[in-house]
């Protein structure tokens, strides 16, 4: 398979000594992950360990307090907002809800990129509409609205409309989430044929840990806003770090009770300048 081979020096995303602040909290801690091309990258975590964070950076959706984010060999921190428009034509993004239109058909939705974005005409906005229809198993479905589809369905025309302008590198968040196993199966399997047939680098954010293991080239865990790990799966598998064994067996860690920040907590602010003034 293309994105099991590092066949390639160059990277499709480089994040370097990346760090957040949501007003005076930081969630991004000196975050380091790179995304070969040709592979799919898996960043995984519980539940406020940063991975939406991270995703809406590598997206522009965020700005970093600091720290270097390159998508494509472009440092987004330098482009114009042209610039930026250009990028985003090359790369797609499969959003966990689908985000279709409602009030658009499938057909519709699917090709509103190419009318945006290109100077192509209708027939051949129809045709590749088509094409990608047939790649995601939704050939005939293109006159129906959103309401009429399944989860499953959604996912798949979602994808399509990602990858209609041919990207180089896709984005999917959550892409399994709330379907069942079987057509969970199913959209994991189409992600792999995404990559070897476009040789597309592709970034999903997930917490399936079937999904997961079965698509990840690499993984990236993440644990309170740091990379904890970013290894093969097999690394992952055997690592000896407790937290991330937790992360894979289901585990939920005992946090140690720090009885004066508890009770900071209760009281609000200014507690620690009555707390004071109670003792002395």
């Amino acid at each position: 398979m293309v994105g099991r081979k590092d066949n390639a020096s160059a990277n499709s995303v480089e994040v370097v000594a990346l760090n957040t602040h949501y007003g005076d909290r930081q969630i991004l801690h000196n975050v380091n992950v790179t995304v070969k091309k040709g592979e799919i990258m898996v960043i995984m975590g519980g539940s406020g360990s940063g991975k939406t964070t991270l995703l809406n950076h590598l997206l522009g959706l965020l700005s970093p307090s600091s720290g270097t984010i390159r998508i494509l060999g472009q440092d987004l921190g330098g482009l114009t907002p042209l610039e930026h428009q250009r990028l985003r034509t090359r790369t797609g993004v499969a959003f966990q809800s689908g985000a279709l239109f409602s009030s658009m058909s499938i057909g519709d939705n699917i090709a509103l990129p190419l009318r945006e974005h290109t100077k192509l005409d209708e027939t051949t906005i129809g045709i590749m509409t088509r094409l990608k229809l047939e790649v995601v198993s939704l050939a005939g479905f293109e006159d129906l609205k959103p309401a009429e589809l399944s989860g499953g369905m959604i996912k798949r025309a979602a994808l399509a409309r990602a990858i209609v302008m041919d990207p180089e590198l896709l984005f999917c968040d959550e892409p399994s989430a709330g379907l069942d196993p079987v057509v969970a199966s199913s959209i994991d399997d189409l992600i792999l044929r995404l990559r070897d047939a476009m040789g597309m680098s592709i970034v999903v954010v997930t917490h399936d840990l079937d999904s997961t293991f079965k698509i990840a080239d690499r993984i990236c865990v993440l644990d309170r806003g740091k990379v904890l790990a970013l290894d093969t799966v097999e690394a992952i598998r055997a690592s000896t770090d407790i937290r991330i064994q937790n992360l894979l067996n289901r585990r939920t860690e005992e946090a140690e009770l720090d009885p004066d920040a508890y009770l900071r907590r209760l009281l609000g602010p200014g507690a620690a300048q009555t707390n004071g003034a109670n003792r002395s």
